[in-house]
């Protein structure tokens, strides 16, 4: 709606999204971080934040920022939202079941299964919320830290594409972590493992200064 007295045009927003979604992580942030590999049951929907802290060598600079649990900077930054939610509608007040626990438990299964990560490395916070704050506080959380494994080395997320599907190309993550037997039916990276590891170094070296 345009502004009568100043003639500027602006969305509707009757509260400040970004003021929002920094409350939100603010939120996750404080929450005590647990090994990956010992997170317990529980319900609801939400936003959690991975972190590592190993020994393969160009994660280095990060595993650095996060040594003595620290925990300064995730590798990646992820959501889990009700049924309705990923199917387009709203979500809201959907039953939410173990979505955020199952998504965890993926992500620690992925790792398992790697020839070249310990789960052991791996630590995570994670937050159960409310479904109209689960987009956002991703995005703030991802604007804020830039993580690793979301805006360089994408398909840690991943899922098995099913058959008929396998002509697609290998993820960077599963061409520098391989192990996922689904992955190994999918098509060679156009990066090479050398090249994915260069792009890893050079991005670490700014994000870490």
């Amino acid at each position: 709606m345009k502004n009568s007295k100043s003639g500027d045009t602006h969305p509707y927003n009757p509260l400040e999204k970004k003021q929002l979604g920094i409350s939100v992580a603010e939120a996750l942030l404080v929450k005590p971080a647990v090994r990956l590999s010992l997170v317990k049951s529980f319900k609801g929907a939400g936003i959690y934040a991975i972190y590592y802290s190993g020994d393969f060598h160009a994660y280095r600079l990060l595993a650095k920022e996060n040594a003595g649990d620290k925990l300064s900077i995730p590798i990646y930054v992820g959501k889990a939202v009700p049924a309705g939610a990923r199917k387009g509608g709203f979500g809201l007040d959907a039953p939410a079941g173990q979505v955020l626990f199952k998504r965890l438990m993926e992500h620690a299964e992925s790792i398992r299964q790697t020839s070249n990560l310990d789960i052991n490395h791996f630590q995570c916070r994670y937050l159960v919320t409310d479904d109209i704050w689960i987009p956002l506080g991703e995005n703030l959380l991802i604007e804020m830290f830039s993580p690793l494994w979301n805006v360089v080395i994408d398909g840690f997320g991943n899922h098995d594409p099913g058959s008929g599907r396998y002509k697609q190309q290998k993820s960077a993550w599963d061409t520098l972590h391989p192990g996922r037997k689904w992955a190994n039916r999918l098509k060679l990276n156009t990066k090479s493992e050398k090249q994915i590891k260069a792009e890893v170094t050079r991005f670490l070296a700014k994000r870490t200064k």
